[in-house]
């Protein structure tokens, strides 16, 4: 009855009645091959059927059975018999037509002695002169192998080590342990590899710690064909490594004593530091007293900043006695069209709040909207520690346009039209611009109460140390610290606003090229990230 067909046969009958309707009184066939897959244990005969609907004679077509490719041939049947010249080798003798039912259109390709490499898919192509049509098959090929077989390796880790094996396997099984409550245990390690047959060999190890879990099971199961196969082992309670209780003892008896150690180092330690802080400290008198004799406390106080002057950001002055002082004279022929350079290229000064000729670029969105006005020292340097000078005068009052920047730059660097003064761009400088002092580097503003007149730039191109100071002073305005300045560099000075002029100062003590400012102008500015003084060091400061 039509109720006990399973789904199945109920779609293959429903698609034999579609096509029979559909090709009634026409030579149109349809090919139809099995709709589930076709398993097959490793090493057993199996059957390859297909059949064309509507029943018919095929004792006159030509029947194949190929692989993925049309010339990889399984089986071939054409002018009524076997065509074994296109027959793959790995098929020779081991493929045969069943042709018991072919004048009703049923044909089967039966395959004998099952191969790993026979598992795939398989299509079987029927042709009736013109008209040709094909089908799809699956052959899964299981190989259920030998095993498992658990072994008990012995102690590891603080528990018992057990290897489950097994071979001869197709394809790679499930494995899985289970304590003697059904409860799993996951393996700590699974490795596999295949024979040259295409077998699976499988060997995974567990480590039980636990010594109530006297009886584990190692399963492995075909995860297509569901069959499982089992072992059980039991393992002896004796078996498990037993703890001594006088291994605690002698933990808590060995953490006494590295105690014990640990505070006689630590006092001796201490004493010995002691002692050499005392001596430290009557070597530090005896010199104290020995400079007090020949010297005064501020040739003391010198000594000690020409000792550790690196770190001492103070002191201009005894600062110059480690640099070579520098007569900068200014490069007319570098210098911008807005500027004005004296005769002696002593002096630059601006010409106005605006380029006198339009050569300014304007950018929308930036911050600079005007053309920056510099002009380079003739100087170069490479290597070595210089120093030079240089008074600002702003005039009697600033306005908003008034800027200017002092420092070096590298002689590689693009000065036309707008361009950003910073280190990434060439630029090393200190930089006075809407009021306030400022360095590239940072958005941070210097602040100092007043304008500074008469800058000290110190060039260190050995420590990679660029440094600026308030020469009415002697105070240290900022350092730009660790750069690589082993390059072409010369002096740099960009000004701009009504009454601003910068003037390279003698490099003598007199300050006759220099007038001096009034002394309320001064300000002490140092930066607590700059001072890196040591102990010794501070005694430099003034009481």
């Amino acid at each position: 009855m039509v109720g006990s067909l399973d789904f199945s046969e109920l779609r293959d009958l429903f698609s034999i009645l579609l096509l029979q309707v559909s090709m009634w009184g026409s030579d149109s066939f349809l090919v139809i091959g099995p709709s589930e897959p076709i398993v097959a244990m490793l090493g057993t005969d199996t059957v390859l059927p297909c059949r064309v609907s509507p029943a018919m004679n095929v004792e006159s077509m030509e029947l194949r059975w190929f692989r993925s490719q049309f010339s990889e041939a399984v089986y071939v049947y054409k002018d009524g018999m076997e065509q074994a010249g296109e027959q793959l080798v790995d098929f020779k003798g081991r493929a045969e037509l069943v042709k018991d039912y072919i004048t009703e259109g049923r044909v089967a390709v039966r395959i004998y002695g099952l191969r790993i490499s026979d598992n795939g898919i398989y299509k079987c192509f029927f042709q009736k002169g013109s008209d040709y049509e094909e089908a799809t098959l699956e052959l899964k090929v299981i190989g259920l192998g030998s095993g498992p077989r658990v072994f008990m390796v012995g102690p590891e880790d603080k528990g018992i080590k057990l290897t489950c094996t097994g071979k001869g396997w197709f394809p790679q099984p499930e494995v899985q342990w289970t304590d003697a409550r059904g409860e799993k245990i996951p393996s700590l390690s699974e490795d596999e590899n295949q024979d040259d047959d295409g077998l699976f060999q499988i060997e995974a190890s567990l480590i039980v710690r636990d010594s109530s879990k006297t009886e584990v099971s190692c399963s492995m199961k075909n995860p297509f064909f569901g069959q499982e196969q089992v072992e059980t082992i039991s393992i002896p309670e004796s078996f498990f490594p037993r703890t001594s209780p006088w291994k605690g003892a002698f933990a808590v008896t060995f953490l006494l004593l590295g105690i014990f150690l640990s505070a006689v180092v630590f006092l001796a330690l201490k004493e010995r530091q002691e002692k050499k802080r005392v001596q430290e400290v009557q070597k530090e008198k005896e010199k104290e007293s020995e400079a007090k004799g020949c010297c005064s406390i501020s040739d003391r106080r010198k000594q000690l900043y020409q000792r550790d002057w690196r770190k001492a950001k103070l002191y201009a002055d005894w600062r110059k006695e480690q640099f070579k002082a520098v007569a900068v004279t200014l490069d007319q022929d570098n210098a911008h069209k807005s500027l004005i350079i004296s005769e002696n290229r002593k002096q630059v000064s601006s010409k106005g709040n605006v380029p006198q000729d339009g050569d300014a670029s304007v950018y929308q969105g930036q911050e600079e909207s005007e053309a920056v006005f510099s002009v380079l020292g003739q100087n170069s340097f490479e290597t070595g520690r210089y120093y030079w000078e240089v008074e600002v005068n702003i005039g009697t009052e600033a306005v908003p346009e008034t800027k200017w920047a002092v420092g070096v730059c590298l002689n590689s660097v693009t000065r036309k039209g707008w361009f950003v003064e910073s280190p990434e761009k060439g630029f090393w400088v200190l930089a006075y611009k809407e009021g306030e002092f400022k360095v590239p580097i940072t958005s941070e503003s210097l602040s100092p109460r007043q304008h500074h007149q008469r800058i000290g730039v110190f060039l260190d191109q050995e420590d990679g140390d660029l440094s600026f100071y308030n020469m009415l002073d002697g105070s240290h305005i900022f350092s730009f610290i660790g750069v690589t300045l082993h390059k072409t560099l010369h002096p740099y000075f960009s000004l701009q606003g009504a009454g601003t002029s910068v003037t390279i100062c003698s490099t003598s003590d007199d300050t006759e090229n220099c007038p001096d400012s009034s002394p309320n102008t001064s300000v002490t500015h140092l930066r607590s990230g700059d001072m890196g003084v040591p102990q010794e060091a501070n005694r430099l400061l003034p009481a």
